[in-house]
């Protein structure tokens, strides 16, 4: 019996052959992006911050639907005409979502960081030696996790919002509301993208602190300065800024200067997709 021959069956009895060279090469190149796919649910899964990111942003997201929805139904009978014009019931209960993208960011990049940290990655990479399959498990998983995540925190944020309008009797919206639907879908989709772009900012620098740093300056504060900034300048900023850009399909009245609800998601999904394929990049090119 040759030797090849001899470690195929040792390995399909999965028996232990003490030989060095079958024990590694084996389940490496057995090793499909299903079982890529469910190592990484079962990471994620136990992970705790998993499950503190998706309470606590549940928590914040409602908190804030009912405080901003009181506040501004309370105020909405003393604007002026022009005020109530612009009034929007959808934005004011899903503000919410200042603060779920930037927890759905983190747990984004904690599915890498938290590798890296631990030196886990090393090996992950053993056993899934494919970096672009063990990379896309992982956008695959987190996605699967943030785009139910970012619909339930929509769904709630929009009901606790417009109850506490209604309660105020300010203008409101009913869930079977055209704007309802676009607001609670678009808002899920935009919190996955904030989520994959966790991902990706994080594989590219492989530190959490230094993730968390960036996704608050690229999510809220280029955001709340872009009025300040000079002329054109914060025009462009305010309108193709992507995070900026994408927030609008969560906004029920329409500014003319503005891109349209879906083509502003669709430029954050570039945005995203662009600084995935620069991870994709380099995860497979640098040492672990």
């Amino acid at each position: 019996m040759s030797a090849t021959t001899t470690r195929s069956a040792l390995a399909a009895e999965g028996s232990p052959a003490g030989e060095g060279s079958v024990a590694v090469e084996q389940p490496a190149a057995r090793a499909r992006f299903r079982h890529a796919v469910g190592s990484e649910w079962i990471k994620i899964r136990t992970m705790r911050s998993s499950l503190f990111v998706v309470l606590g942003t549940l928590a914040s997201t409602a908190g804030l639907a009912a405080l901003n929805g009181s506040s501004a139904g309370g105020d909405h009978a003393r604007l002026t005409a022009a005020e109530q014009a612009t009034f929007d019931p959808l934005a004011i209960s899903l503000m919410g979502y200042l603060l779920a993208q930037i927890a759905l960011g983190l747990l984004g990049g904690l599915v890498i960081t938290s590798e890296y940290g631990a030196r886990t990655i090393v090996s992950t990479l053993t056993s899934v030696p494919h970096r672009a399959r063990v990379l896309g498990a992982k956008a695959l998983v987190l996605a699967g996790v943030a785009l139910p995540v970012g619909l339930l925190v929509s769904a709630t944020g929009f009901v606790i919002g417009q109850a506490s309008l209604a309660g105020q009797d300010a203008p409101h919206l009913a869930l079977s509301d055209g704007l309802a639907l676009r607001g609670i879908v678009g808002g899920s989709l935009y919190l996955t993208l904030a989520a994959l772009l966790g991902l990706a900012i994080g594989t590219v620098i492989r530190s959490t602190t230094a993730t968390v740093t960036t996704l608050f300056g690229v999510l809220l504060i280029v955001q709340a300065f872009a009025p300040a900034l000079p002329g054109t300048l914060g025009d462009w900023v305010s309108t193709y800024w992507p995070p900026m850009a994408g927030g609008q399909i969560i906004t029920g009245y329409r500014d003319p200067d503005l891109l349209g609800p879906w083509a502003g998601l669709g430029l954050m999904a570039a945005a995203v997709a662009v600084l995935l394929t620069a991870g994709f990049v380099v995860f497979g090119k640098r040492d672990a």
